[in-house]
């Protein structure tokens, strides 16, 4: 039996005029070295894996997410939407995704008389994967490739997120491999200034 349990209710829910504020996350991890083969041509957003839940009564996979309350900051409710839905903790990027304006299919008939959801969803590095969690028995955890996830988002805005979410891992990977680069040119030149005459740094 879990600790923890959901928050249930909307009665200190937030709203932005006609929009219930709602706050996700996309939880990720890197596979580890050992797990993929050793290939230069594997780059960093191929080792990515992207977690998705089972939505209760329905065959779709989501992002965790959920209404965001009065008595919690964006980044608080994106966590806790993790651990009660997907049982998982992590390190979440304080720079959203974006904010993407939708209907969920779990609206209440105020929800839709005010006009939908505002979503802000965020990248949450997963450093811990819970046993048991709030909603672990409505809800199935599902680690999938990018590219897997892409395809099996049902709904655009989801699919726009992650897009995005690829866009910002891609530019990461780049920075590394930068970052990388210019380490081992360093190490390079410091080599160099043994004796100079037998050491060429080629661009």
């Amino acid at each position: 039996m879990s600790v923890l349990s959901s928050r249930t209710g909307r009665d200190r829910q937030r709203y932005d005029k006609n929009f219930r504020l709602v706050s996700g996350c996309i939880p990720y991890r890197l596979i580890k070295a050992d797990d993929i083969e050793e290939d230069s041509s594997v780059d960093f957003v191929n080792k990515l894996e992207v977690l998705m839940v089972s939505s209760p009564n329905r065959h779709d996979l989501v992002f965790p997410k959920g209404g965001w309350e009065d008595d919690e900051t964006v980044l608080e409710a994106a966590s806790r939407e993790a651990i009660e839905e997907a049982g998982v903790k992590g390190i979440l990027r304080e720079v959203p995704l974006g904010v993407w304006e939708f209907r969920s299919k779990s609206s209440t008939v105020e929800d839709e008389c005010l006009g939908g959801c505002k979503g802000y969803m965020f990248a949450l590095e997963v450093t811990e994967e819970l046993e048991d969690w709030p909603e672990r028995k409505n809800r199935e955890r599902r680690w999938l490739n990018v590219k897997e996830a892409l395809e099996l988002c049902r709904y655009e805005w989801m699919q726009r997120a992650l897009e995005e979410f690829l866009r910002v891992m891609e530019d990461e990977g780049r920075l590394r491999t930068e970052e990388e680069t210019v380490q081992d040119s360093s190490k390079l030149e410091e080599e160099c200034q043994i004796d100079p005459w037998y050491c060429f740094v080629v661009n």
